[in-house]
């Protein structure tokens, strides 16, 4: 009888292990509903109009603002919601911005 027990827990055991296995996969496609904004290329004639932006966006001095832009490729924003993210990379483009989103 022990015998039977044992070989019963045993593939009881799989299944339960396989259920663990599948949640972390369904966390991570929840996970990414925040993105990160990098500022990877610019174009050099829409600099100024690019770095008025940035200082707006992120509250940034003149110079911080410049240094980061001319720092690129550069982080500009982190943990955006999807929305917020396609927006600030679309309003950058338009200023001569190559975005990346991560």
């Amino acid at each position: 009888m022990m015998g039977m027990m044992g070989g019963g827990g045993a593939a009881q055991a799989a299944p339960v292990a396989a259920a663990v296995v599948e949640k972390p996969k369904e966390e991570e496609k929840k996970e990414k509903s925040h993105y990160d904004v990098e500022l990877t290329k610019f174009d050099a004639a829409k600099k100024i109009g690019l770095i008025k932006e940035v200082r707006a966006i992120l509250g940034l001095g003149l110079k911080e603002a410049k240094e980061m832009v001319e720092g690129a490729p550069v982080w500009l924003k982190k943990e955006l919601a999807k929305e917020e993210a396609d927006k600030l990379v679309a309003k950058l483009k338009e200023l001569g911005a190559e975005c990346r989103l991560a």
